[in-house]
């Protein structure tokens, strides 16, 4: 078993989005090697067909899994949705970790009045996965979806504080957690979920525009504590002391994965740490 917790956590999405779970990850499991792999030549995935979806993602796995790993994290919210149990099948000795699950578990155990908002790219909320996997868990909950593609472009150009991302967040939330008097609205919901990973990017402009008490659960965050969490259950933590190293792999430009890369994790990328890769 030593010798597997030795080995690499791997990581795919289908473009930067999922390098908020990798420095969510870091944070709490800063010895962990960890191979990126951001599928940017094929995104966005939420356009594609779910068989197209599960294709990319085994094929994606399959480059992981090539280089040696120990556990496979989904960071795409629309490959977590359709391809979890394809991957499972496909590598039935590795775990397999999406997003989708964790933010939907966490969501329930914040809510007081089992009122829920999710978040998301239009894909996302329309094919109901963060509805199915909280309904699955309380079957009771209310949940309102709404999308807010918008965040997803302000993220990747930058514009995550200030006046234009907090007039965007109160548009987009204000109907739900802000209805106009007089309206018959149900139960406003306590708790949010960020069920994409361009959004933690813009939390805070997020927690301006929301009620002060109200939870916000983010999916990156809590994929990672279920990672920290499946690698004590099976003793798969890596057990020296030693400061992990990040390996990133892209599909495509990796100048551009460098760059915009770099915004999303925190830190700086070089592109020279960057392999092309060809799926």
């Amino acid at each position: 078993m030593d010798k597997i917790a030795q080995l690499p956590i791997g990581m795919f999405d289908s473009g930067v989005g999922g390098l908020t779970v990798l420095k969510a990850l870091k944070e709490r499991l800063p010895c962990e090697d960890v191979i990126y792999l951001g599928d940017t030549a094929r995104l966005p995935y939420g356009t594609k067909s779910p068989h197209t979806v599960s294709r990319y993602a085994v094929q994606s796995a399959a480059e992981l899994v090539a280089r040696g790993i120990k556990l496979l994290v989904v960071a795409c919210n629309t490959a977590s949705a359709v391809a979890i149990q394809p991957l499972r099948e496909a590598y039935p000795n590795i775990p397999v970790i999406g997003v989708v699950g964790p933010g939907a578990q966490a969501a329930t155990n914040a809510t007081k009045n089992r009122s829920i908002a999710v978040i998301a790219t239009e894909s996302t909320i329309n094919g109901g996965a963060y509805q199915r996997a909280i309904h699955a868990i309380d079957p009771k909950a209310r949940i309102i979806g709404h999308p807010c593609p918008l965040f997803v472009s302000l993220a990747e150009e930058g514009w995550t504080d200030g006046d234009i991302p907090e007039a965007v967040a109160a548009r987009y939330l204000n109907p739900v957690f802000k209805p106009a008097s007089g309206t018959e609205t149900p139960v406003i919901p306590d708790t949010l979920v960020l069920a994409c990973t361009h959004f933690p990017l813009l939390a805070p402009a997020i927690r301006n525009v929301l009620n002060k008490d109200t939870v916000i659960v983010d999916s990156a965050a809590t994929t990672a504590e279920t990672v920290l969490f499946e690698l004590d259950r099976l003793n798969m933590r890596r057990t020296d002391n030693g400061c992990g190293v990040t390996k990133y792999l892209t599909t495509d430009d990796t100048a551009r994965f460098a760059r915009t890369g770099t915004r999303f994790l925190g830190t700086a990328i070089g592109e020279s740490e960057v392999e092309l890769v060809n799926l």
